[in-house]
């Protein structure tokens, strides 16, 4: 019980910052909030079933961008007992004013003790390179890489990540339909002789529009930290807001 009762207590905090920053800088440029539910998974019923992003762009060249995981370790639970979560804050600030790299700080809190991690890197938005930005456009693709080259937490030893960030349209098809997705793939972790030495966490998420902000999602998972049901794949609804 006080496990889940902090659980709570920091998901309702983190959360209810993420809206004040949005709420107090959505005149400063574009963001988003998107809720997404996914009732049914085909392998691993305790994957998270509610993500909450965030995103905001602030003044002074900075932005802001937020997920919240929340799942429960029980199959058979209802939403109301949701009480395991996985978070990731993130500041981010633009070198200059028109430059492609951005400096990066990322908070990253989770359910349990000794397991929170802090990173700091630069991040390269290879599609606002100049001498790239055409050919992204042209397949209506937005691709980023953020270099985690510092990390903070319990763990001994030179640990560092590559996180790489996509979102793609499709306006020769529908302007309804995108694939939106993530790879992290960490290097120099102390990891079981049974994973791979340099796992890697991923999601791929295909969302049509159904109407307005209603949007029909299915979405792959992959995550190397499992031993079994590596593979997962989730299909819910997802609520969008854009300013």
């Amino acid at each position: 019980m006080e496990h889940s009762i902090r659980s709570r207590f920091i998901v309702i905090i983190l959360s209810s910052l993420s809206l004040a920053l949005v709420s107090a800088q959505s005149q400063a440029g574009k963001g988003f909030f998107d809720f997404n539910y996914y009732p049914y998974m085909t392998d691993v019923d305790e994957d998270n079933s509610i993500t909450v992003n965030i995103a905001a762009k602030l003044p002074q060249r900075f932005s802001y961008f937020s997920l919240t995981n929340l799942r429960s370790d029980d199959s058979d639970s209802t939403l109301d007992e949701l009480d395991t979560y996985y978070t990731e804050q993130n500041i981010r600030w633009q070198i200059t004013e028109n430059s492609p790299l951005d400096l990066t700080a990322q908070l990253n809190f989770r359910s349990g003790s000794d397991n929170d991690r802090h990173r700091l890197g630069v991040r390269w938005r290879l599609s606002n390179t100049p001498w790239l930005e055409q050919a992204f456009k042209a397949i209506h693709l937005s691709y980023a890489v953020n270099f985690h080259v510092l990390q903070f937490d319990h763990e001994d030893g030179d640990v560092w990540q590559i996180e790489h960030a996509f979102h793609m349209k499709f306006p020769y098809l529908t302007e309804r339909l995108y694939l939106a997705g993530f790879v992290d793939h960490t290097f120099n972790q102390d990891v079981p002789d049974s994973f791979p030495k340099r796992p890697m966490v991923a999601e791929a998420q295909v969302g049509f529009q159904l109407v307005d902000k209603l949007y029909l999602i299915s979405e792959y998972r992959l995550n190397q930290y499992r031993r079994s049901d590596v593979n997962n794949l989730a299909i819910g609804l997802q609520y969008k807001i854009t300013w």
